[in-house]
């Protein structure tokens, strides 16, 4: 050791020597490359002999602050009849359950990673079920479980579930293990990027409800949903409801909606969206296809109801929300109404001023099919709102002003 600090010392002299400057800066980096090393394993070993003291020695010298003290292997769960500091894994099992059941999700997280008991313990989906129903539940329906089974299929077949949880090159880790020996600071360390892209590690993809909250919460997972009012309440989808995949957005607690290419456009993406405009879908039926109207021969006159509609026959079909009205003859009367006998069922859009033409709209209760044409657009399937919450939905969104 001494002889390095001597050969330091004199590398130092010849370099500050003008005329051997430039020769000596490689040599010298090689130098000041061995030092540091033969000082780090100096240092190491002399923190290891320091741990091997005898007991009156260690009892004179000052104690290291509570937070540097490394856990001896042998000591990981220590009763409380030989310490006194009892461990939470000593609890009864339903304790344990009842504790990490009222932690929020990012506690429950970073208990997982306090052992591999409560890692094991935490990632159950016993826990995390009813974490993805309170925050995720009225945006995620059966296609975007769908999505997520594909989801993880194709990130397996791959090879990306494996990638999703590496963080930091192996060099960068070797040096902040060895650096770890003197300083246990440096232990605490963590790379939070992904190679030299700069992307933040993502979680790891399983088949886990843990996995899929996470994903969720990170926005890499992009779901199938529907937007009321689509493209931040454009006057030409008021009151009414899109396809869409969605991406949450943490750092504003929103989503990012995609809206599928038709006819001429391309792909629109609309930032910001926030939750009251976001739901499930409440029916199967994709967004080109025509859907099975079952509830025709209930309707009522004062019914609220959603139907299909598209401007043509390239674009996708939006639920727009409507009620049942009264035939041309009936006066309105409800003790003499006889319109839901008819077979004609009078759909009234009342968001439209009195004379537009989309305004109102008669279809067949027997024999419905798609209707319309390329002036006022085509009608399609139909269906009954029986929920309070749905149809107070739309009354919410209800425009301030009349549409033309």
């Amino acid at each position: 050791m001494l002889a390095l600090v001597a050969t330091f010392v004199f590398s130092c002299l010849l370099f500050l020597s003008k005329p051997c400057a430039r020769d000596m800066r490689l040599f010298l980096a090689s130098i000041c490359q061995e030092l540091a090393l033969s000082l780090l394993g100096f240092l190491a070993g002399y923190r290891l002999l320091g741990g091997v003291a005898s007991t009156a020695t260690a009892a004179d010298a000052m104690p290291l602050m509570q937070s540097f003290k490394r856990k001896r292997p042998a000591a990981k769960v220590e009763s409380a009849e030989g310490t006194g500091e009892p461990s939470v894994l000593d609890l009864p099992e339903l304790a344990i359950d009842c504790i990490l059941a009222k932690l929020p999700p990012a506690e429950l997280r970073n208990m997982a990673a306090v052992c591999r008991s409560m890692r094991d313990r935490c990632r159950s989906d016993h826990f995390w079920e009813s974490h993805m129903s309170d925050k995720w539940g009225s945006v995620l329906g059966t296609a975007a479980r769908e999505e997520w089974r594909s989801y993880l299929s194709s990130s397996s077949a791959s090879g990306g579930g494996a990638s999703c949880g590496s963080g930091g090159s192996g060099k960068h880790r070797r040096w902040l293990a060895a650096l770890s020996c003197v300083c246990p600071v440096v232990s605490w360390m963590r790379p939070r990027a992904d190679g030299a892209t700069g992307r933040s590690v993502g979680p790891v993809l399983d088949d886990s409800v843990m996995s899929w909250y996470l994903h969720m919460e990170s926005g890499k997972f992009w779901f199938p949903a529907q937007v009321y009012n689509r493209e931040h309440g454009h006057v030409g989808f008021m009151m009414s409801c899109y396809d869409a995949e969605l991406s949450y957005d943490f750092r504003t607690d929103s989503f990012r909606a995609r809206y599928p290419p038709h006819g001429r456009r391309t792909v629109v993406v609309e930032d910001g969206v926030h939750w009251d405009r976001v739901r499930a879908a409440p029916v199967e039926t994709l967004a080109h296809d025509l859907h099975a109207s079952e509830s025709l021969h209930q309707l009522r006159p004062g019914d609220n109801i959603e139907i299909q509609w598209r401007r043509n026959k390239e674009f996708p079909y939006g639920w727009w929300y409507g009620v049942v009205g009264h035939l041309e003859s009936c006066n309105g009367n409800e003790h003499f109404c006889r319109c839901h006998l008819s077979d004609t069922v009078v759909l009234e859009f009342n968001q439209y001023t009195p004379g537009s033409r989309w305004r109102q709209s008669l279809v067949n209760r027997k024999d419905h099919r798609e209707e319309g044409n390329e002036g006022v657009g085509f009608y399609g399937g139909i269906r009954k709102l029986h929920k309070k919450d749905e149809i107070t939905k739309w009354k919410q969104l209800w425009p301030t002003d009349i549409l033309e």
